[in-house]
């Protein structure tokens, strides 16, 4: 069985390192959080993967998922966890919408607060997310972005701290690849947990500097030179596809630039003994990652995209619990 944490929450707020403030109305960016507050949601997580909380507690709640860009496990595992909880998750595609033909966010975002008890939503533009959690009465969830995945990341912290243990300032995190929207919730999550991360990205394919740059204002952030050099000493090992959703134009020019960028067995050798591989996926095998580290023994994106399932329940039920 897999290990879960222990109670982040009362362990730091006993210590006096972290308060935990009342809950955000959104969830929409992780450096928008207090280390407290997410660490409370860890705990949550930890508290709803082992059955120490069950029941219903969203009977009666319904969430409107807004999908601009197709998913799997963002939309399944927030189907399924509405539904576990006791609430109704209701689909909506641009093919579906009136979005798809026009209509504005604000219109969207006052309509549907007038029927339902929250919203998520992935699509491209972070404006658009910023735009719906501004005009929207009801608690607002970013689903992914072409600028940040908040949830995927909180998932793969659980991960980690099921691996490592809940003390994330100890970890040493090592990004390869493309500086896209899963680099820049690292770089977030490292802000306001404080561990150190490295990161290897092809020229001109780095991280938002913006995000970068508050990153390394209070954290251990820096950018290297080779993937050997981020993956040295490294606890957590991760990558995600050369062209993300909306650049598959780009995928033979990524390819050529993003040569040596490869996850293998190499590379993970100059990783900690006990290092382990995530990847929030879709994975192109022989692309990003071999096949023998993604099967592997030290990849855990199996257990990493399960716990998508109680990350997005400890959201949901914080928010609109």
């Amino acid at each position: 069985m897999d290990r879960i944490p222990p109670a982040f929450k009362r362990r730091c707020i006993r210590s006096g390192r972290f308060a935990q403030p009342p809950s955000p109305r959104h969830f929409i960016d992780i450096a928008a959080h207090e280390t407290g507050h997410l660490l409370h949601l860890l705990e949550l997580t930890g508290r709803l993967k082992s059955g120490e909380l069950s029941g219903r507690p969203l009977r009666g709640r319904t969430l409107a998922m807004i999908f601009r860009k197709n998913s799997t496990r963002t939309r399944v595992s927030t189907e399924v966890g509405m539904a576990q909880l006791g609430g109704h998750a209701l689909m909506i595609s641009d093919r579906e919408s009136q979005m798809g033909r026009g209509e504005s966010v604000a219109d969207t975002a006052r309509v549907l607060s007038r029927y339902v008890d929250g919203i998520l939503i992935r699509t491209f533009a972070q404006d658009e997310v910023a735009e719906l959690a501004r005009e929207a009465s009801v608690p607002v969830v970013n689903g992914l972005t072409d600028l940040l995945h908040p949830c995927q990341v909180m998932a793969d912290l659980f991960t980690a701290a099921e691996e490592f243990g809940d003390d994330l300032a100890a970890l040493r995190v090592a990004w390869i690849g493309d500086g896209n929207n899963m680099a820049n919730s690292w770089l977030n999550a490292a802000c306001r947990f404080g561990f150190s991360l490295r990161l290897a990205c092809p020229p001109h394919y780095g991280p938002d500097p913006s995000i970068l740059a508050r990153a390394r204002s209070s954290a251990d952030v820096r950018v290297c030179g080779s993937p050997a050099e981020a993956a040295a000493a490294a606890h957590v090992v991760t990558t995600d596809v050369w062209a993300s959703m909306g650049r598959e134009a780009e995928r033979s020019a990524r390819a050529a630039a993003f040569a040596g960028y490869r996850v293998d067995e190499p590379l993970m050798r100059r990783a900690s003994p006990d290092a382990i591989f995530l990847h929030c996926l879709p994975a192109h095998r022989g692309e990003e990652v071999t096949a023998d580290v993604i099967d592997g023994p030290r990849s855990r994106v199996l257990r990493e995209a399960e716990n998508r399932l109680h990350v997005i329940k400890a959201i949901l039920l914080d928010l609109i619990g």
